[in-house]
């Protein structure tokens, strides 16, 4: 780095007696411009892709209730439930993979025990949680704590890959949502 700086100030020297100061200025406020446009466009990428999918700092919600105490539900399979599968997101990388359900309704979902599925069979079961009108989740794929707005399925491994098919199954096995990874 020292070299690099040294060479630099060389060359303004050398140069610099045929530029005028005022252009040299120019150029070094420009430098210092691009240069900052650039890092703020990587950051700002770098947020909106990886640490918007990192644990959140939201409090805990209740501990799951039992199975047994969840009263049983039955569901109409003509009748539509606005659910839906929104994205998937990080798709292949385990720290940043997600997805987001959102009711698009304007009653309360209950999802206890509603299913994520995949196509290589691997399952994850919603605990007891409703979500409110115009509300959603995202289920993460690593281990963490379920808050709210986060749950974790505390696998070790990616699930989602490119053109699989996700679906969001209801208590009575109705297919609610199908959302199919880009």
């Amino acid at each position: 780095m020292q070299d690099f700086l040294i060479r630099s100030a060389e060359f303004l020297c050398y140069y610099s007696m045929d530029m005028d100061r005022r252009r040299l200025i120019l150029y070094l406020l420009l430098n210092v411009f691009v240069s900052a446009c650039v890092t703020g466009g990587i950051l700002f990428w770098y947020d909106r892709n990886y640490r918007s999918t990192s644990l959140s700092s939201v409090q805990p919600a209740l501990p799951p209730v039992s199975q047994s105490s969840v009263p049983a539900a039955s569901f109409d399979p003509n009748v539509d439930i606005p659910v839906e599968i929104v994205s998937i997101v990080g798709a292949g990388t385990l720290d940043a993979e997600g997805v987001i359900v959102r009711n698009t309704g304007n009653e309360p979902i209950n999802l206890s025990t509603w299913q994520l599925r995949d196509a290589n069979r691997n399952v994850f079961i919603f605990p007891n949680l409703t979500l409110n009108s115009n509300g959603a989740v995202q289920i993460h794929t690593i281990s963490g704590t379920n808050t709210v707005i986060d749950l974790y399925w505390g696998l070790n491994n990616p699930v989602w890959e490119s053109g699989e098919e996700a679906q969001l199954v209801d208590p009575g096995g109705t297919i609610r949502a199908v959302y199919t990874v880009p």
